[in-house]
């Protein structure tokens, strides 16, 4: 049944709400089971999750909103059950993940910060030095076929986004990814011709840089919500503290931070606002409540 449960979760972000992803759903099926099994399974696990998607024309110009709130809620799980994590953006990001950490109660997870257009070594070498064991990549944009990142739109962003596929992909830690369009860090597991063939724009902006466990989500935050309750699921000595996360009172309490304390922009409709990919609180939070209705019932059959 734990696999089944899991699929459950899985089939709750497999929703499309209007990027035609529903060819990359079929490509990343099993994604969620992959990656839960991997940090379940992981003796000491030390996360780095790196996010942050920058909107240059956005009022005002700022990171989205999707991708720093799941990474924050997902921090806070893991802080909950002592697994370590840290996590990573660029300069032009870091009000709003600051933002998300504080708003998620847990701003004493370190927050490491790449200069816009420098290096990652410095970071890689860190990463290595604390013994990360897992990299794990929400709603980061990454690199397209010619090197440069490109938002939904096709436009380059290049003079507003330090790749961090360098540091994705530099190991010795396995590489997790959550995404939800295409162009994102973790998606050049799923071939560019399907994506190309899809979504708008797709040939031009797909991400080349592949994950060793890759999921994919209609919002990328769902992704976050469905890997905390995966784990709930596989790890029942968690699944309390775990639970204690899927809440919509601290869901709602990160976005209204990361908005209005980052600040932080909604993706889609590039306005200041409390929506994520211009879909209300209330719908996330409706996704939210039914990922850990199946967990809740998964615990009571057990």
């Amino acid at each position: 049944m734990t696999r089944a449960t899991v699929d459950r979760i899985e089939a709750l972000i497999h929703q499309e709400v209007g990027r035609n992803i529903g060819g990359v759903f079929a490509a990343t099926r099993g994604g969620l089971w992959n990656a839960a099994s991997a940090l379940a399974a992981a003796p000491r696990p030390y996360l780095g999750i790196m996010t942050g998607f920058y909107v240059p024309k956005g009022t005002p110009p700022a990171a989205e909103t999707d991708g720093p709130i799941g990474a924050a809620l997902l921090a806070a799980a893991l802080a909950r059950v002592a697994v370590p994590c840290r996590l990573v953006t660029d300069e032009p990001c870091r009000s709003a993940c600051a933002a998300a950490l504080a708003g998620a109660g847990v701003a004493g997870i370190a927050l490491d910060v790449v200069p816009l257009g420098g290096s990652v070594s410095d970071t890689i070498a860190l990463w290595r030095r604390l013994g990360v064991t897992h990299a794990l990549s929400i709603e980061r944009c990454g690199r397209s076929a010619d090197g440069a990142p490109r938002n939904m739109r096709g436009e380059d962003i290049s003079a507003f986004t330090t790749l961090l596929d360098d540091l994705f992909v530099a190991g010795p830690w396995q590489r997790v990814a959550i995404g939800d369009g295409g162009n994102e860090i973790g998606m050049g597991s799923v071939p560019a011709a399907l994506i190309g063939a899809h979504v708008a724009h797709g040939e031009t902006i797909a991400c080349a840089t592949p994950a060793d466990h890759l999921i994919a989500a209609g919002v990328s935050n769902w992704g976050a919500y469905a890997l905390i309750g995966a784990l709930a699921v596989l790890r029942p000595d968690w699944r309390e503290s775990l639970l204690g996360c899927l809440d919509a009172d601290l869901d709602r309490a990160i976005l209204w931070a990361t908005v209005y304390q980052g600040p932080a922009v909604d993706g889609v409709t590039r306005t200041q606002g409390l929506t994520v990919d211009s879909l209300e609180a209330d719908v996330h939070h409706a996704r939210l409540r039914a990922i850990r209705a199946v967990v809740e019932e998964d615990a009571r059959a057990a």
